[in-house]
């Protein structure tokens, strides 16, 4: 091989790559989660130091609404699923307040933008399980159920050496019982539900998505939230300065039963 035509090979293979940089950057607005890049198996493969493994909280009911009321604290957790770019917004956001967040992640958006496991991580929140394909999980019949968490929490375990710190079903605020028993062969000791639903996913506007939220929430408050909706991203910044004004903290869900 020639000096001239070495260069024009590597001149190619740099497009390629800059080429497929561009390609992880891209998503969708909403829940919508777009195919898997042809990087996201590599990524998989690569697993950083291991994550928080479950555990359980004594005490606790098997599928637990909120923390103690007497804390200070409040769980705002986040389904994890959309615009990487939205989702890497709300975590900034958080962290600028001394917040952190749970979130609790769908599987097939994690072979969609696997670094999203490890940014999460990296910030000091909660990583969880939310079914690999967020259908209904509680209408399948038990080997497809098993097979939703299962899958996920095998994506989690490939990108970060635990199946993650929580389990939430998908299309139900609670697990119907045979769910909550797969999950409890699968590692998870608890249920995560909760007891304030933003309703953000139904594109309120901002405004309304704050005073939801600020309207139903106290001390030991688990909220459900969403990564992929703007309205989201741009509440955020108004309920935390307003839990801050109220006394209350943004923990991981860890740290508010702990």
């Amino acid at each position: 091989m020639t000096t001239s035509n070495r260069r024009d090979v590597l001149r190619a293979g740099a497009g390629l790559i800059a080429g497929g940089t561009l390609a992880t950057g891209c998503g969708t607005t909403g829940t919508d989660t777009p195919p898997p890049h042809p990087a996201a198996n590599l990524a998989s493969t690569t697993p950083a130091s291991a994550a928080p493994a479950p555990r359980a909280f004594p005490g606790q009911p098997l599928q637990i609404t909120h923390g103690p009321r007497a804390s200070a604290s409040v769980a705002l957790t986040f389904h994890g699923q959309g615009d990487p770019t939205l989702a890497t917004r709300l975590l900034t956001t958080a962290e600028k307040h001394g917040a952190r967040l749970t979130v609790l992640a769908v599987g097939s958006w994690l072979d969609a933008y696997p670094a999203m496991a490890r940014r999460i991580l990296d910030g000091g929140h909660d990583l969880g399980n939310h079914t690999q394909r967020h259908i209904s999980v509680n209408a399948m019949a038990e080997a497809g159920a098993r097979a939703e968490i299962t899958d996920c929490a095998d994506r989690l375990r490939r990108l970060t050496g635990s199946i993650g710190s929580w389990f939430r079903p998908s299309r139900a605020p609670t697990a119907s019982p045979l769910v909550a028993r797969l999950a409890t062969e699968a590692g998870y000791p608890h249920v995560l539900s909760y007891d304030v639903d933003s309703l953000d996913y139904t594109r309120p506007g901002a405004a309304a998505v704050t005073r939801q939220v600020l309207a139903e929430v106290t001390g030991g408050s688990v909220v459900s939230m969403h990564f992929g909706y703007p309205d989201t991203a741009a509440a955020l910044p108004a309920v935390l300065q307003e839990l801050d004004r109220r006394g209350l903290r943004a923990v991981t869900t860890t740290e508010l039963l702990s």
